[in-house]
């Protein structure tokens, strides 16, 4: 069902809405996820690159983020939806959630950028804004895409990936820098302006990367959990790219949380 972009996998039943991270295609970012969702519970999983990310040749920021996907959500007329978002698509997920609760059933959170801690968002998009011009730079791009594809093999062989998430984690390979860096401006902004008195308490989960309790991503995350009344898991060797190095895990979490939301309608 293509409209402006989006693609509705899936007839009936709860509406999943997927949220990559970075400034990521939705297409094969989340290996098995919109496939084991539609066959069970019966979900209907929209999959779709919001402007100035992906595919989409439409510009945008992260700032007008929550507001585009309330809009495609009426547009749609499926709300309110299961929110599945993955690093920075995990900050969208809060603050869709934040702004137009009445459009969102659920969250489930996969490592997300930390938007609740100004420092660390802070650290995140003057890290990006760097590289990203420096990226632009012929021998620094191929440094760089070197060096990630150097690491993104040594994960392969170390974690055996099944053949769709080896693919989806390849693909981060050729991270479009520019992209990215215009994708995450004004996250230091966003962030002074978050307070996490201010979500809703929702069905939610928050699947953080296996780090020590003191970490302060970890704390940043046990604080957004706390607020929002979420479950917060991790396995061991979970990283950032949880969707990837724990699909099946993933998978069920979002089922679960799915399931609690449909028995208490």
């Amino acid at each position: 069902m293509p409209i402006d972009g989006v693609r509705v996998h899936g007839a009936a039943g709860q509406p999943v809405l997927l949220l990559p991270g970075g400034a990521e295609s939705c297409d094969g970012f989340f290996p098995g996820l919109p496939e084991g969702l539609v066959a069970d519970p019966g979900c209907r999983v929209v999959v779709h690159d919001r402007p100035g990310t992906g595919t989409s040749a439409t510009p945008g920021s992260l700032a007008t983020a929550a507001s585009h996907l309330n809009a495609l959500i009426n547009e749609l007329g499926c709300g309110p939806v299961v929110v599945v978002g993955q690093s920075l698509g995990g900050a969208v997920a809060l603050l869709l959630a934040r702004d137009h609760p009445e459009n969102v059933a659920g969250i489930v959170m996969l490592d997300p950028t930390p938007i609740n801690d100004p420092r660390l968002s802070a650290r995140v998009e003057r890290a990006v804004r760097v590289i990203g011009p420096l990226a632009k730079i012929r021998p620094v791009h191929k440094v760089l895409t070197a060096l990630t594809r150097a690491s993104v093999k040594r994960t392969m062989r170390d974690l055996r990936l099944r053949p769709d998430c080896a693919a989806a984690l390849d693909r981060t390979c050729d991270l479009d820098y520019p992209t990215l860096d215009r994708a995450v401006r004004g996250l230091t902004r966003l962030s002074a302006d978050f307070h996490e008195s201010e979500l809703p308490r929702l069905p939610s989960v928050l699947i953080t990367a296996d780090r020590k309790p003191d970490h302060p991503v970890r704390q940043a995350h046990a604080r957004l959990a706390t607020a929002l009344g979420a479950s917060l898991l991790s396995w061991p060797g979970t990283t950032h790219n949880v969707q990837v190095d724990h699909p099946d895990e993933t998978l069920a979490a979002v089922r679960e949380l799915v399931a609690r939301i449909e028995s208490a309608t």
